[in-house]
């Protein structure tokens, strides 16, 4: 069946194409600060072919259209793409062409590709002009291809921004310029242009409402000796934000006036600059004027390490959104079968447990609340017009989390509302087994979260499954629920740079099985990098958990666990009983009793 919206809205860009004599347009999935989430304003390569995942890049010529999304959108891409006339490129899988290469083989002799060299970063643009210098393509990114197409599109976000206090940030902003300024230095760099949204809020101790479940604000930065320029929307600054933005002697400029701003800067500077966030238009702005230093931004590795302050509230944060969970699954299990409950309900239940808490804001990300088949979809969304009513069998996957004054939570618990198939009870032990390996890792210090991926993925390959993501990515305070620098994956990209583990870094842990059309499981938990004992071989590490909340024991074959996997769940188990109980209710704290089995001998101290 057609789907006559999309293909109508493809067609009022192909005639803007011939226009404009463009033969191929790209249209990513950005804003103009490459971030992950974007607010509705920039949903551009939605409105144009329909795919809602948070990943993915459209290309659109006379005679057709493509969209490339990773393994964690396949299923959901497919579906939405129906009828839409947009072809599905599963990216990695085998025989499958990258963007690149789709275009060099695709583009003829002279041709134009055109994007919005706003919403494009400068390392991806350069790539695409490499790729197709000899075949001479023009590169065209002067403008908007939403603009005069997309009516009735939501406004540009300009939400308030406030202060962090630093009580809860537990750093100055004086304090983290000055350490900043000292790596641009050290980098061979006399200033800074940052564009990226979350580590302009953690540097300035600002928080916003630009994008929805982000407490970011739209805003640049420039940096020099003795300078520290702060590019934001006047209108959504309150007097007192100005203030305390003037004592820290930080200059304000309009949102707005970021690109007459570099263009007035004195030739031949050498700013330091991170092509992956940087817009390829800004970049072409300072090229050829200045010494463009491409490094990763001096923030991300430093905001990536919590400090104490911040791990302190972490950790009550991170026991209280359990306290939550946990009360939901108990909920959960209590009532299914009796009374109506949808993958919605269930969501909005749990929603309405973390708004008990005093320091909530918000959620981090949508609620991920995906019953047996929809489980499959790693990014599935229940939306009114398409859900299922959870029954007494199956499982059910939940990935949520909550913003707080204090912290930022993810985590993720598959549970069983009644019998399972031994297929679910071999797949959900796999995943519990490696993410328990994860959980009591120790390692030298030196190792990168590649290093370290094995022990979760070691279980599900031996059964020759496989998921078809990362198995831990960082977390933000207060901020982004996915962060940088520090992950957990197997694979080497050519170009992508690995970050040594350091103290203080949290990361999730989150292996999983995906069953197209039977089951998704998916088990997480968020952990904080510590110091272990050090002798003559150098520093050991290990991870600090920070997410109490049981593990389904109803879907452990414990038979095919071995001794130490053993040892790990009953430790585990044990130490949430021990955590978490005392803020139950009585009937609460009977049941995590039994779920966690905690009188039983814990094997692993």
């Amino acid at each position: 069946m057609e789907n006559r919206t999309v293909r109508d809205r493809l067609s009022a860009l192909r005639a803007f194409m011939t226009e404009r004599k463009i033969d191929v347009y790209l249209i990513p999935t950005e804003d103009f600060h490459s971030s992950e989430y974007v607010s509705d304003y920039f949903k551009v390569r939605e409105y144009f072919c329909g795919f809602t995942g948070s990943n993915g890049t459209l290309l659109v010529w006379q005679d057709g259209a493509g969209l490339w999304t990773d393994g964690r959108y396949f299923i959901q891409a497919q579906k939405e793409l129906a009828g839409t006339g947009v072809t599905l490129f599963r990216m990695q899988d085998e025989g499958v062409p990258t963007i690149e290469e789709f275009l060099t083989k695709q583009m003829g002799q002279g041709q134009t590709l055109a994007f919005d060299g706003r919403v494009v970063s400068a390392r991806l643009g350069m790539r695409y002009e490499k790729a197709l210098a000899e075949k001479g393509v023009r590169i065209f990114y002067g403008e908007d291809p939403a603009e005069g197409i997309w009516r009735n599109r939501p406004a540009f976000p300009a939400g308030e921004v406030k202060v962090l206090e630093e009580a809860l940030a537990g750093e100055s902003v004086e304090s983290k310029l000055e350490r900043t300024l000292s790596r641009v230095e050290q980098a061979g760099a006399d200033a800074l242009l940052l564009t990226k949204l979350d580590d302009l809020m953690w540097l300035f101790n600002l928080r916003g409402c630009d994008v929805a479940c982000n407490p970011v604000a739209m805003s640049y930065g420039y940096l020099e000796k003795d300078r520290a320029v702060l590019f934001l929307q006047k209108k959504a600054l309150e007097d007192s934000v100005r203030k305390v933005l003037a004592e820290k002697k930080v200059q304000v400029e309009e949102y707005s006036s970021v690109v007459s701003f570099l263009k007035a800067l004195p030739e031949g500077k050498r700013i330091l600059l991170d092509s992956r966030f940087v817009s390829y238009a800004l970049y072409k702005t300072l090229a050829d004027r200045h010494t463009l230093i491409d490094k990763m931004n001096p923030t991300e590795a430093l905001k990536a390490v919590k400090n104490p302050v911040e791990l302190e509230h972490m950790e009550e944060i991170f026991l209280k959104d359990s306290v939550a969970v946990t009360k939901f699954i108990f909920w959960l299990k209590s009532n299914i079968g009796k009374r109506e409950i949808t993958e919605i309900t269930a969501a909005e239940h749990l929603e309405e447990l973390r708004r008990e808490i005093p320091e909530f804001i918000g959620l981090s990300f949508p609620t991920i609340s995906a019953y047996r088949e929809n489980a499959a979809m790693m990014h599935y969304e229940a939306v009114p017009e398409s859900h299922a009513v959870l029954k007494p069998e199956g499982m059910l996957l939940v990935d949520s989390g909550g913003q707080y004054l204090g912290g930022t939570t993810d985590v993720t618990r598959t549970i069983v509302l009644g019998p399972v198939t031994e297929e679910e009870k071999l797949h959900y032990t796999a995943v519990a087994a490696g993410m328990l390996q994860m959980t009591y890792a120790r390692w030298l210090y030196g190792c990168t979260g590649r290093n370290l991926d094995i022990l979760a993925r070691q279980p599900i390959w031996n059964m020759g499954l496989d998921y078809r993501c990362g198995t831990g990515h960082g977390v933000g305070y207060i901020l982004n629920v996915h962060e940088g620098p520090q992950s957990l994956r197997w694979r080497y990209v050519e170009g992508v740079g690995e970050t040594v583990l350091e103290a203080g870094m949290d990361v999730t842990n989150e292996p999983g099985v995906y069953v197209e059309g039977s089951h998704g499981i998916r088990i997480e938990n968020v952990m904080v990098a510590e110091n272990d004992v050090k002798n003559e071989y150098g520093q050991f590490m290990h991870f600090k958990t920070l997410t109490w909340v049981p593990i389904d024991m109803e879907a452990i074959d414990e038979k095919q666990l071995t001794e130490t996997q053993r040892a790990y769940l009953y430790a585990y188990q044990r130490q949430v009983y021990d955590k978490v109980s005392p803020y139950l209710s009585e009937a609460e704290a009977e049941w995590l009793k039994k779920e966690t089995r905690a009188d039983q001998t814990a094997i692993l101290k």
